[in-house]
């Protein structure tokens, strides 16, 4: 087939014109392949990513660490963790300072500080003044201070799709009653507040009041002003201050008033997004958080993209002059006392892949990144001094930070199955025989690439109650040889197992082989080959293991319902004291039959042990607090209601363009002390995305080679028609 004029030409042509485009492309100093908005170009925008959906934004129902990393910078509860210091310190965040604590016997009299079991304990807060909420149409008035947006019914609501359509907003001042109101609202049996068994048990009051919610509801409908419905333990003294009265003694207390269950959620905003038809539209406090912090929700696309901007309103803060011994050397304390926050914009982008996310990190697009099995050999090396950077990493400026997580991930019995739980001496040698064999070291060395420690309590390092090397080691699973933890040696195991009933893995009257069950989600397991390592775990001591892979749904239905026997499961702090851990073993939070809210998944019961926390729950960090905590310990290692446990190592790469950055830990609040160097961001992302030109020379050239002949081709045959046609002439 003869091709048709100028066909021959276009592949050249639209080769040179990509060329071209590719090139003005980075004419405007932007590298080509930049996925970021050019509008935020000059602004000091944080770019960040986020691995799955957020469901709930509401603070009093989130209890999820991802959707906590938005809201903690969008919120502010009274209370805050120092940014740099360690062990962790609170401070005044909202209040003009900490929170006074007097203590009352039955009868209202006055007690001493140090009285070791008072009736009652009053806590009074006392705000500073000044601090406005983020701009938001909940605060829009018209001219006679009446709510601009009121809708009737759905249908004068209608043309609202989003919350941008509202084109007025407004402010005020944080009152002592916005507090008071979040409280209120953690009675709410609607809203499910996760830690409500706490809360209900010290706040005096709150459980008439969730009777008193109910009957209301009942009653009539539409919206609840909770403004309406008093609590006694919970009272406003001034536009200012405020007191909490709870039952006993609770100085745990104080760390959750720096969680963002209490941040203040004012009247105005529970009655604007609670107007007909805006919630069907996900315009509600689950969508669009209003907080008086650092930073505002401007765009929520729970599939694509979230972005955090400057609240224009927040209040006086100033970057700390003082943190932990060499954080002045590491740069930390540059902008000491500057006023914060320094960012403009903080970008979260969805990535649901590893891979993309590390290749967008090492183009130099996403600012901080963690380290993952599939990128860990680029970015670390492992060698006879321990491990640190790859050199790739080093030469492009890049920091590693190793952070042990206040976190306990760990592989637990289910107390109340009849072959491993159980108070017995023979289910206690099974299981000490089975934390012999599970190799926990190994694990982390193979699936975690030896980011964790052993554990050997509930106790993560960092917190009072942690006892590192000899002093605090299990020694039912393990011994102390040459000056370090050494497992205990698979024989040791064999016999226990032995005495236990199962020699050589039969049970000594049936015959049959001990076959145990293990329950976990689908692809929890991390892949094939990790399936294949726990198997051949208990197959040391010739006991067979059946995993089994469920949806996530169906697992929680198991655990809910006692039903699974080996599992594993983890917690991370909420704040940082033993009594956040060791409340994982207490009877009474037994999950089994709980409905999900307990937090003991094991379902242990002590008697001893949970009489000992009863006390030390309300102890402050003292050595007589410490020396029940050693006892508690003694009893969890007799007992082994858990196989084995690792507390988590975090690496997390820091570009050096980033300014103030310190892994916290407990906090997710920190965004505001972190900045940007614009400038070296812009050279480092100039020089790792210089286009790469010869494979388009390569393919133009051989498309020359290819076109070249069929177009001198075309042109002979072209010259022989013409001549052929002035010869008929």
């Amino acid at each position: 087939m003869r091709p048709a004029p100028g066909v021959a030409l276009r592949l050249p042509r639209r080769l040179a014109a990509a060329a071209v485009l590719l090139s003005l492309s980075a004419c405007d100093g932007r590298p080509w392949n930049d996925p970021h908005a050019a509008e935020r170009e000059g602004q000091r925008v944080f770019y960040s990513l986020f691995s799955s959906r957020t469901r709930n934004l509401d603070p009093v129902r989130t209890y999820n660490r991802d959707e906590a990393t938005l809201i903690d910078n969008i919120y502010e509860p009274p209370l805050e963790y120092h940014y740099l210091k360690r062990p962790y310190e609170l401070q005044p965040l909202t209040l003009e300072r900490m929170p006074e604590v007097v203590y009352y016997d039955e009868a209202g009299a006055v007690l001493p500080a140090t009285a070791p079991a008072p009736a009652y304990s009053v806590y009074t807060l006392t705000l500073k003044r000044g601090i406005r909420y983020q701009p938001h149409p909940a605060f829009a008035v018209d001219a006679a201070g009446e709510p601009l947006y009121r809708f009737a019914d759905a249908r004068q609501s209608r043309r609202y799709k989003t919350l941008d359509d509202f084109a007025q907003s407004g402010t005020r001042e944080l009152r002592a009653e916005d507090y008071v109101y979040q409280i209120k609202r953690m009675a709410d049996p609607e809203l499910q507040l996760p830690i409500w068994d706490i809360v209900s048990g010290y706040i005096v009051g709150l459980t008439e009041l969730r009777e008193a919610i109910v009957a209301q509801r009942a009653a009539g409908s539409g919206w609840l002003n909770l403004q309406t419905l008093p609590l006694e333990g919970v009272q406003v003294l001034d536009p200012y201050t405020f007191t909490i009265r709870l039952r006993g003694k609770y100085p745990q207390f104080k760390y959750w008033l720096a969680f963002h269950f209490f941040a203040p959620i004012p009247m105005e905003v529970d009655r604007f997004y609670a107007q007909p038809g805006l919630r069907d539209r996900n315009i509600s406090l689950a969508f669009y958080p209003v907080g008086t912090g650092a930073f505002m929700m401007t765009r929520h696309q729970p599939t694509r993209e979230i972005v955090l901007e400057r609240n224009p309103n927040y209040h006086e803060d100033y970057y700390p002059r003082a943190g932990e011994p060499g954080d002045a050397e590491a740069g930390l304390l540059t902008d000491a006392g500057k006023p914060l926050p320094f960012l403009d914009k903080v970008v979260f982008s969805m990535e649901k892949e590893p891979i993309p996310a590390w290749t967008k990190f090492m183009q130099g697009y996403y600012d901080v990144s963690g380290v993952n099995r599939e990128s860990f050999d680029q970015a670390v090396k492992v060698n006879v001094d321990g491990i640190g950077l790859s050199d790739e990493m080093i030469a492009r400026g890049i920091v590693l930070f190793r952070t042990i997580d206040a976190a306990t991930y760990y592989l637990g019995f289910n107390m109340t199955d009849e072959v491993v739980g159980g108070d017995s001496e023979r289910a206690r040698k099974l299981r000490r025989a089975i934390a012999i064999a599970y190799d926990e070291s190994e694990q982390i060395s193979i699936f975690l690439n030896g980011r964790g420690e052993v554990a050997m309590s509930p106790v993560p390092p960092g917190i009072f109650g942690y006892r590192p090397g000899r002093a605090g080691l299990n020694p039912y699973v393990f011994d102390w040889r040459a000056g370090a933890v050494q497992r205990k040696p698979l024989e040791e195991a064999r016999r226990l197992l032995a005495e236990a009933g199962y020699p050589r893995g039969r049970d000594a009257r049936s015959g049959r082989p001990l076959v145990l069950n293990m329950d976990m989600t689908s692809g929890s397991s991390g892949d094939s080959a990790r399936q294949v390592w726990l198997i051949k775990q208990f197959e040391k001591i010739d006991i067979q293991l059946n995993i089994r892979a469920t949806d996530y749904n169906r697992f929680q239905e198991k655990m809910e319902k006692g039903a699974a026997q080996l599992f594993f499961w983890g917690w991370f702090a909420d704040y940082p004291d033993a009594e956040n851990f060791l409340f994982l073993l207490y009877g009474p939070n037994g999950r089994a039959g709980s409905g999900g809210a307990g937090v003991n998944s094991a379902n242990y019961s002590s008697a001893r042990y949970d009489a000992l926390f009863d006390r030390v729950k309300t102890m402050e960090d003292t050595p007589e607090r410490m020396a029940l905590i050693e006892q508690m310990l003694a009893i969890f290692h007799r007992d082994l209601p858990w196989a084995s446990a690792y507390h988590p190592q975090a690496f997390v790469l820091n570009n050096g363009w980033v300014k103030n950055f310190k892994p916290h830990g407990v906090s997710q609040a920190t965004l505001k002390y972190l900045d940007v160097d614009l400038a070296a961001r812009a050279r480092s992302q100039r020089e790792w995305n210089r286009p790469v030109w010869w494979p388009l020379a390569l393919l133009g050239l051989a498309l020359l080679v290819v076109t070249v002949p069929g177009y001198r081709a075309y042109r002979a045959r072209q010259r022989r028609s013409v001549v052929g046609e002035e010869g008929s002439c």
